[in-house]
């Protein structure tokens, strides 16, 4: 394996080529990096020896050995000396990660030479550098994310083909809600494991809970409590929900207890047991609640989720120990397999509020968390209209897009804030900041924030977001000035006239030709030569057609380095501001240099 790297036999490798060496070897990258730097077994110009390596990873493994107090679930990384932090992962959720990846990837016809990856090494850490793993794993959480004709492939990609997939996979993630704020595609390439798991696990919990939604599954209804609304049952958190539907069947079971959390609540395995009969009586029974060893009746438990085809992510070992993410993940899966409750008479469905299935303004409001994600906000943005009642999490966003602005001492904090006054007057200070900075909030109050009025929201978010593009384009630009749509839409044309060679124009962000998804790609072919590939571009005519165009326009933009949080049919149906931060966004990164010709 060393020597594959080595194809000169010059006798050592380039200290960034360890990470596959290193995972083959068993051994976490960062710790072998680690290890030759302390040993000062590193060659002038970063060259790294067969024996140096050799050295390093028989010390590692020797201090295995004399370490007899660790913990057999955890893998302990060490970051560089300069850094002079450690980082701990899951072995048991590594495991449970990579059979996932394994049982839905392994028949890719990309990448299906590389499985299955080995359970019980570093071995993912290797395999995920290149990004197509990680590309191909977002799409199967959430189908149709990424445009895969972007994808650089083949058995060795260049860093450059790496970086441009891990761009991909990075920008990617943020679209779909991952928290990826200190997470870059240089990350990825050097094998930082503990980052690159964590990205795996919201990837997969991602798609193990995108169908715990009304909207696939109506009779999650059903679930509401006596005097709940609609409205208040939808701001649940997917962990809560889950933990109804449990509830739920274990009172239809006439079972006297309750579970709260993913972890204390399920590790007796009584709970599972009767979740089991209950979904599916005739193929599983209560037996295992004569079972007195813990072990044993977590065997008899997943013994029964084979019978049910949903022995998945748990052993009997996580189960006892409750690990709390490998059984949310167990929940899930056997939630979108056996949900067990009663389809909804027509009677019912005429209950449910129509809004409900209106994805109008729910799309605007969606981009509008993640990006406000993306600025690195705390606590994470789930509900727009809820999470930003209390006003730090806009002041942040405030402080982030014109720094020095806010003036904390006037911020009353930390969250979580109770007293309705204290937010009031926290969102009443983010309306005089965004008067400050020229925002349309006429009649607007902060009041209205706090009250989450959704259409006061979104028009305030808006604003902030659109602010955010017009700084970080000011701060490119060489004379510092204020920029404004028309500077971007004149960027745009001239860009597609002169550097794409194309002779069309837009006047506005609502010009119907948009439509098509056309003079975007020209427009990022403009930017970067040679970026687009014209044989995989239709005209645009039919919807089917826009829509591929415009998914092709979004990940090309993604490969690139932009983060954006536009979808594909923001551009078919021409929604103007949206398609403003995908413009805007496209001429920052022009701009920035970074993108080279």
């Amino acid at each position: 394996m060393f020597q594959d790297l080595d194809a000169d036999n010059h006798g050592w490798i380039h200290q960034s080529d360890l990470g596959s060496v290193s995972t083959k070897a068993g051994e976490a990258a960062s710790n072998v990096n680690e290890k030759l730097t302390r040993m000062k077994l590193i060659a002038q110009g970063d060259g790294v020896t067969l024996e140096a390596f050799l050295a390093a990873v028989s010390e590692l493994r020797r201090e295995k050995g004399m370490s007899a107090t660790a913990n057999k679930n955890k893998i302990v990384l060490h970051g560089s000396t300069s850094e002079n932090t450690t980082h701990t992962i899951n072995e048991d959720e590594k495991q449970s990660f990579v059979e996932h990846i394994n049982q839905v990837l392994g028949g890719d016809k990309d990448i299906r030479h590389r499985f299955p990856i080995d359970l019980l090494t570093m071995q993912i850490f290797g395999e995920v550098k290149d990004g197509l793993i990680l590309a191909k794993l977002i799409n199967d959480s959430v189908p149709n994310t990424i445009d895969e004709r972007v994808l650089n492939l083949g058995k060795k990609l260049n860093t450059f083909q790496m970086t441009e997939n891990n761009n991909v996979v990075v920008n990617s993630a943020k679209a779909i809600g991952c928290s990826v704020v200190n997470i870059g595609a240089q990350d990825l390439i050097e094998g930082r494991e503990h980052l690159a798991l964590g990205l795996i696990w919201q990837i997969i919990k991602i798609g193990l809970q995108a169908k715990v939604d009304l909207k696939y599954h109506p009779e999650l209804f059903r679930l509401l409590e006596d005097g709940e609304t609609l409205e208040q049952f939808l701001k649940l958190p997917v962990e809560q929900i889950l933990l109804r539907w449990f509830n739920y069947h274990l009172k239809k079971a006439g079972w006297a207890r309750k579970v709260h959390n993913f972890s204390g609540d399920v590790k007796d395995g009584e709970n599972y047991t009767v979740l089991l009969s209950q979904l599916a009586p005739h193929l599983c029974d209560r037996s295992p609640l004569r079972t007195h060893d813990i072990y044993q009746r977590a065997e008899q438990v997943l013994g029964n989720a084979d019978r049910m085809g949903c022995r998945k992510y748990l052993s009997p070992k996580t189960l006892v120990e409750g690990n709390q993410k490998l059984n949310f993940a167990f929940v899930a899966n056997l939630f979108n397999n056996w949900p067990g409750l009663e389809k909804l008479s027509d009677a019912e469905k005429a209950q449910l509020d129509d809004s409900l299935f209106n994805s109008e303004g729910t799309r605007e409001a969606r981009a509008f968390a993640l990006w406000l994600n993306s600025l690195g906000v705390e606590p994470f943005v789930n509900n727009l209209f809820d999470d930003l009642q209390d006003g730090l999490v806009l002041l942040q966003a405030i402080d982030k897009v014109r720094p020095g602005l806010v003036d904390w001492k006037k911020v009353n904090k930390p969250a979580p804030i109770a007293s309705k006054f204290k937010k009031v007057e926290n969102t009443n200070y983010v309306i005089t900041l965004g008067k400050e900075l020229k925002f349309t909030l006429v009649a607007v109050q902060g009041s209205d924030i706090t009250d989450g009025v959704k259409t006061l929201t979104l028009g305030l978010v808006w604003q902030l977001m659109r602010e955010h593009v017009i700084q970080t384009l000011k701060s490119l630009s060489k004379t510092g000035r204020e920029i404004t749509e028309v500077d971007i839409i004149n960027w745009a044309n001239t860009t597609v006239q002169t550097r794409a060679q194309k002779n069309t124009s837009i006047t506005q962000f609502k010009d119907s030709q948009l439509s098509t998804g056309v003079y975007l790609l020209d427009l990022l072919n403009g930017i970067k030569k040679g970026v687009v590939d014209y044989t995989m571009v239709t005209p645009g005519r039919l919807e089917e057609d826009a829509l591929m165009n415009a998914k092709y326009a979004i990940s090309i933009a993604r490969k690139l380095g932009a983060t954006i949080f536009v979808l594909p049919e923001d551009i078919v149906e021409v929604k103007p501001k949206m398609i403003l931060t995908f413009v805007g966004t496209l001429m920052a990164l022009d701009k920035s240099g970074v993108l080279g010709m």
